[in-house]
């Protein structure tokens, strides 16, 4: 009687213990899925992770084609032109750059129409947990998830683990090494500067965007961040001396 009566006193203070045992499960399950990646992330300070859509191309049987490399091993032109083409406050902000949402919403004449490009922080949180496809769910969970990331890894750790989950090439390439040596038959550390920003310039689309048979508007693109690298060797600074 008296384990009893303190079961229903907990119910009674506990609103979640009122809830059908089903609907109880679902809503822990999907507190579980919430709090995972934040105990994942810290973990991912070493070893080779994996984006949710290679598991998901795993799974299926489609191909994937990855090697891992350390930062040490892929080209500075590379890294300093990812950053330019994808995120050029990445050394400054703290995951999430509010500057940049900012300058997006007062661009847009409505706030539906605001379009604030994802930081590699963002990314690196998508591809590791979430899905792809725009959503504001998706991004409700992406900005807390990047600012965690950005706490509790270094920016080097978070570059790599970028350079090596995302998707280069139209048939499973992921990882800048495969990227690069379907591109252009060699290594990510041998690339040179036009190369390195011709794979830059693929990151948005790599189905589209082909650099092993870069078109003109790929071409000129790629034009565009080998001058910018050349004015900004500074936004990659976060990254020496490691």
């Amino acid at each position: 009687m008296a384990g009893s009566a303190r079961r229903s006193t907990l119910a009674a203070n506990l609103p979640l213990l009122r809830l059908p045992r089903p609907l109880r499960v679902v809503i822990v399950a999907m507190l579980a899925l919430l709090v995972l990646p934040y105990l994942l992330a810290p973990l991912y300070s070493f070893g080779k992770p994996l984006s949710t859509v290679m598991l998901w191309r795993m799974i299926t049987g489609q191909r994937v084609q990855r090697d891992y490399v350390p930062l040490s091993r892929v080209s500075p032109a590379l890294t300093l032109a990812v950053i330019v083409a994808e995120d050029g406050r990445f050394c400054i902000h703290h995951g999430v750059d509010f500057a940049e949402i900012r300058e997006a919403i007062n661009d847009a004449d409505d706030l539906s129409e605001a379009r604030g490009g994802s930081t590699i922080t963002q990314q690196v949180a998508k591809n590791l947990f979430l899905w792809p496809g725009r959503s504001w769910l998706r991004k409700a969970l992406e900005f807390p998830l990047a600012l965690w990331i950005d706490l509790v890894l270094s920016k080097r750790r978070i570059l790599e683990i970028y350079l090596n989950i995302a998707e280069w090439g139209p048939n499973g390439e992921f990882g800048v090494e495969a990227g690069s040596r379907y591109a252009f038959g060699r290594s990510a550390h041998d690339i040179s500067r036009y190369q390195a920003a011709l794979l830059a310039a693929v990151l948005p689309n790599p189905v589209i965007r082909n650099a092993h048979a870069p078109g003109p508007g790929l071409r000129r693109l790629a034009g565009l961040y080998v001058g910018r690298s050349a004015r900004a060797a500074g936004e990659a600074s976060c990254l020496r001396g490691k």
